[in-house]
């Protein structure tokens, strides 16, 4: 009981600790809090640390030289402090995952709940890290170069990020769980294949939005204080819904996988 305790006040410390330190909103951090509880319910302290060195490391690159990344937020619909929205969006499957593996005690929701977490990291890190590529990224529809920030771009540095970023997730999980190493090449491969899957939606699904004042594209809703108007993409394909369906679709696929393999 006592260590529950000492857990939930961490738990709720490091909510407030993220808030404090603007890399969430009020809302943002009692969803943290929130998806932390629910980690911790279904996966106990070891799934505690690997959503932390998730949290953590995004949180570091997205801080990262983040006054090269000014120009470039103009367009996101996120910045480098995250709401409630954003943390459900690479999160909110995690929780879930770990509830039903409360339920269930079936480890095949552990290899899901890791490739989320991958998924979202690789996703995390290739943008964070890609924006500060000296090079343009490439647009994947029309193979041609684009501004830095536009969903759907990519390029070499960012690729080797988002390979980084869900290389860290799957050793760290193979560390913590004691997986077989199938295991963690599965989350490995995966967690890369979500950040495809959300960059092919980024491309060719989510919404984009041009600014009646300044004409910019962006993500946002409201630019220079006002409404902007969507040019492109399904109105329910935001950052937030595209950042959720690939992690989720890539721990499924990962799931349907290891039923073959194990």
């Amino acid at each position: 009981m006592m260590e529950t305790m000492i857990i939930f006040t961490i738990i709720i410390l490091t909510g407030l600790a993220g808030y404090l330190l603007k890399s969430l909103t009020i809302s943002g951090a009692v969803a943290a809090v929130l998806v932390g509880l629910a980690v911790y319910l279904g996966f106990g302290v070891k799934g505690l640390f690997l959503l932390g060195a998730f949290f953590l490391s995004s949180s570091l690159w997205s801080n990262y030289k983040s006054s090269q990344k000014k120009t470039i937020e103009e367009k996101l619909a996120k910045g480098a402090t995250r709401d409630w929205r954003q943390v459900l969006a690479n999160g909110g499957a995690a929780a879930l995952f770990s509830i039903i593996h409360y339920i269930s005690d079936d480890s095949t929701w552990l290899v899901g709940f890791a490739v989320i977490l991958a998924s979202a990291n690789s996703d995390t890190w290739a943008s964070e890290i890609g924006s500060l590529s000296k090079k343009d990224p490439i647009y994947i529809r029309t193979f041609k170069r684009i501004d830095k920030g536009t969903s759907g771009a990519v390029s070499m540095l960012g690729s080797l990020a988002a390979l980084a970023g869900s290389l860290l997730i799957s050793l760290i999980s193979f560390w913590l769980f004691h997986l077989e190493f199938v295991f963690c090449l599965l989350i490995f491969l995966s967690g890369y294949f979500g950040n495809v899957i959300d960059t092919l939606m980024g491309a060719f699904y989510q919404q984009v939005f041009r600014c009646t004042h300044c004409g910019i594209e962006t993500e946002k809703r409201l630019h220079c204080h006002l409404p902007t108007i969507r040019i492109k993409g399904f109105p329910i394909m935001d950052n937030d819904m595209v950042n959720f369906l690939s992690g989720f679709l890539a721990a499924w696929m990962a799931m349907g996988v290891l039923q073959f393999i194990h």
